[in-house]
């Protein structure tokens, strides 16, 4: 059993209290997900500034930053935070030549998020603490996930916690695949390395590879993963411009959906929205089965 929450604002004058609206999110969830917690933010200026990227690790060495400042160009601005377990890092670059670099200089640590716009932590511990250790509350932008994890099939880890993010794209899961084991090496076929044993890394991945090399938009990717992966589920897919939804064909994990002219949001339990501006005048509905539900920036 896991919790979701995330929240998709149109109007981007509410920019400002992102945070605060998150902050609040993770009071409804944390009962379905005690053991550890991530997000992924979304537009947050003051942490990634325009023409800088990020990238955040696991594991990463001490001397991450000293390694960097090695091989980066003077002018890269390079900083380096540590967010629970999460180690994450900007620099004024593109986000792939970044993340190359980091990979080169900190082999033994595993990449956990990149992006231009996006922001990875994940961490082992309550989520009402880690919120904290976060600074939920003083995120700005125009998106944000949250996901509160109970650990069932696996140890409690930060690697297992979510979201699992690829190329700027994010998922938290509420459920399980029972055939990500064969789509996995289906995937390693095509060339895609893996991180870790999470049947969500192979939803991320296969979700992803169908972007990149396919040519999807989310939405037709979203219907592929869902022609393809069995289990019991409920996803929200993020990107640097899109946010989705979708159940499995028996949409037997919980999820509200929420719309309103200024916002859209979903969780796992009602009470995580319930706060949010406006929530009296929203088309409130629960999500049909195996029917994805997109919408863009």
């Amino acid at each position: 059993m896991c919790g979701i929450a995330g929240i998709h604002l149109r109007d981007e004058s509410l920019a400002p209290q992102l945070g605060s609206f998150l902050h609040e999110m993770v009071e409804g969830i944390v009962v379905r997900g005690p053991d550890s917690a991530g997000v992924a933010l979304y537009g947050d200026r003051e942490r990634l500034p325009e023409d800088y990227s990020s990238v955040s690790l696991l594991a990463a060495p001490g001397d991450i930053k000293e390694r960097l400042v090695e091989k980066l160009p003077n002018d890269a601005d390079v900083s380096v935070e540590d967010m629970s377990d999460t180690t994450f890092i900007r620099a004024k670059m593109k986000a792939d030549e970044l993340l190359r670099i980091v990979r080169d200089v900190a082999p033994e640590a595993s990449v956990i998020g990149s992006g231009e716009d996006s922001i990875i932590y994940k961490g082992i511990g309550n989520p009402m603490d880690l919120r904290d250790t976060y600074r939920l509350s003083e995120t700005t932008g125009w998106q944000g996930v949250i996901h509160t994890r109970l650990a069932t099939e696996s140890a409690v880890s930060a690697a297992g916690a979510h979201p699992y993010s690829v190329n700027g794209l994010s998922i938290v899961h509420n459920g399980s695949f029972s055939n990500h084991n064969t789509i996995r090496r289906q995937l390693m076929e095509e060339g895609l390395e893996f991180d870790s044993e999470n049947d969500t890394e192979v939803a991320a991945r296969f979700v992803s590879w169908r972007m990149q090399q396919k040519g999807d938009d989310l939405d037709t990717a979203m219907r592929h993963l869902s022609d393809t992966f069995d289990g019991f589920y409920t996803l929200l897919v993020t990107t640097e411009d899109s946010f989705a939804v979708v159940r499995d064909e028996y949409a037997c994990k919980p999820v509200i959906i929420a719309e309103h002219p200024q916002w859209v949001a979903m969780a796992s339990e009602f009470q995580a929205i319930a706060h949010l501006p406006g929530i009296e005048d929203a088309d409130i509905f629960e999500p049909g089965p195996g029917k994805v539900y997109t919408w863009n920036r």
